[in-house]
């Protein structure tokens, strides 16, 4: 999972998992989900980000632990 912020147009992208999005749907205003061919959401972007979240610091808790 990838997070990129481009400041020029205050929209962050959240990438879920790696491959071409087929098609895209906005689900709220200015929140657009990324779905693979079998319908999977991919990634998500969220314009006018720093309205909507506060981006001055990051966190990650309970990430599971992959499989060897």
């Amino acid at each position: 999972m990838t997070f990129e912020y481009f400041p020029d147009t205050d929209t962050l992208y959240i990438a879920l998992r790696p491959g071409p999005s087929v098609d895209a749907a906005e689900v709220a205003p200015d929140v657009v989900f990324d779905f693979d061919a079998e319908g999977h959401v991919i990634g998500m972007t969220i314009e006018r980000a720093s309205e909507r979240a506060d981006l001055s610091s990051f966190s990650v808790t309970k990430i599971p632990a992959l499989a060897a």
